[in-house]
């Protein structure tokens, strides 16, 4: 096993990733801007190395000084986390060229999933259920694009090939509006990814946003870890989680977890993976592959019993998978709020020292958090502070302990967006279960309407 292991993020997962090495006996070097100085996992690692200014360009981006850390450190593997440069194939690939061990998946297929046209025409390949839209990149040829169009039905969705998070898209509802929006989107797609390659689908008006876990090992092993729901989100952005999906069948569960693991099986993926799905009339449509752990991975720990990151680092280690898909087995609910430093209706960032802090426990209770009493949240980085994670036996079990869990937390100094979650576990359709990507924008929409 390695006996050193740089961490090259910031905020709650590189603590969890600290954690996770020191149950395995694993020394962990933190690298850290000039902005996280105090920062709880820098306090807590055996080593630290300060990488550059506060600015992420400057430092937790900046590959040159990840890769000097690692080697005046004596680090023999680097584990990237989520966000930055954890699915950036040009930093494994540096990683790997400099002697290190990078704890995620190859270059290569970081690339091939990482460009959604040909991440599509992989799962297409694997047997995986794809939205219908264009097999790959739109043509320049203004007809057959307009053909397509009609092929497809409208509404349609243009999207960018080398986009994420919510960027490089236009919906179009009418053939007239096409060639106009394909041309924007590429022009947009050139300016933020380098890549004009645009392509199109079919757009699903009120679709669930569910996603599979798996695991893969470098040996041929690939099993699914089940699946989480992740449809309560804003702008594309994800705010609470669950698994397992309510109203999902095990037996649907099951034919897409299969498609997954032999995906990864077929394209000899390595490391923990997520495919994300959107569902609707009970069908499951393919639109991307996450090759790196998920934010909101601990649900899935809490209802398998399976350290993800753990087993990150042990396939890493070129170790096989320890479990077979008869091993796993889902037991009881678990959900997730994310706990953001801004404001609970705008959204506004709210960045500052917190003067007061009190995290909840009690039965079934995990928080995720790098946050403390006196901590500065930086204005440099994503707003979100922790992780607040409710497990039940069933899934009211868990949302009644996370509604207390919300009521004994204390956040003073910023503001978070506790208020916002407390209001969601109250509302009704969240606590029947079930509700589409657009319901959180929609209630907010006509929240403001009404005030």
């Amino acid at each position: 096993m390695f006996e050193k292991i740089l961490i090259a993020n910031r905020g709650e997962i590189a603590l969890r990733i600290q954690r996770a090495c020191r149950e395995m006996g694993i020394k962990t070097v933190a690298v850290y801007s000039e902005a996280d100085r105090e920062a709880k996992y820098v306090m807590l690692a055996d080593e630290s190395v300060c990488i550059g200014p506060p600015q992420s360009s400057a430092s937790y981006l900046h590959v040159p000084a990840i890769i000097s850390a690692a080697e005046v450190t004596d680090a023999e593997a680097i584990h990237p986390g989520y966000g930055f440069l954890s699915e950036n194939a040009d930093f494994a690939e540096r990683v790997e060229n400099s002697g290190f061990t990078f704890i995620g998946p190859r270059p290569e297929t970081i690339r091939l999933m990482g460009d959604k046209v040909s991440a599509k025409y992989a799962m297409k390949e694997s047997g995986v259920p794809c939205v219908p839209g264009s097999d790959g990149a739109l043509p320049d040829d203004e007809a057959e694009v307009l053909r397509m169009g009609r092929e497809t039905g409208y509404p349609v969705i243009i999207k960018a090939a080398g986009g994420g998070g919510g960027r490089g898209m236009r919906v179009v509802h009418t053939e007239a509006a096409l060639l106009a929006a394909v041309a924007m989107t590429k022009q947009e797609a050139q300016t933020a990814f380098g890549n004009p390659m645009v392509y199109m689908e079919r757009f699903l008006e009120n679709p669930r946003h569910i996603e599979i876990q798996v695991l893969a090992d470098e040996h041929g092993n690939a099993i699914y870890l089940g699946e989480r729901d992740c449809s309560m989100q804003r702008r594309h952005q994800k705010i609470i989680e669950e698994a397992p999906a309510p109203l999902l069948s095990t037996k649907l569960r099951d034919q897409v977890g299969e498609a997954c693991a032999a995906a990864c099986r077929r394209i000899g993926y390595r490391g923990a993976g997520t495919f994300e799905f959107l569902y609707e009339n009970g069908e499951f449509f393919f639109i991307e592959m996450n090759t790196r752990v998920q934010v909101e991975h601990p649900v899935t720990e809490l209802i398998t019993g399976v350290d993800i990151v753990q087993e990150q680092i042990r396939i890493a280690n070129h170790e096989k998978l320890r479990f077979k898909q008869k091993d796993i087995h889902f037991k009881g609910h678990a959900i997730e709020c994310r706990i953001n430093a801004e404001d609970p209706y705008t959204f506004v960032p709210s960045p500052g020292r917190i003067s007061v802090y009190h995290v909840p426990g009690g039965p079934g209770i995990r928080v995720d958090s790098h946050a403390y009493q006196n901590y500065v949240v930086p204005q440099y980085y994503d707003s979100m502070i922790g992780k607040l994670i409710a497990y039940g036996t069933t899934r009211e079990q868990a949302i009644a302990r996370l509604k207390t869990a919300l009521s004994e937390m204390v956040v003073e100094g910023i503001k978070t967006n506790i208020p916002l979650h407390q209001d969601l576990l109250r509302d009704l359709a969240f606590v029947e279960g079930g509700t589409s990507i657009h319901y959180l924008e929609q209630k907010l929409a006509a929240a403001k309407k009404a005030s």
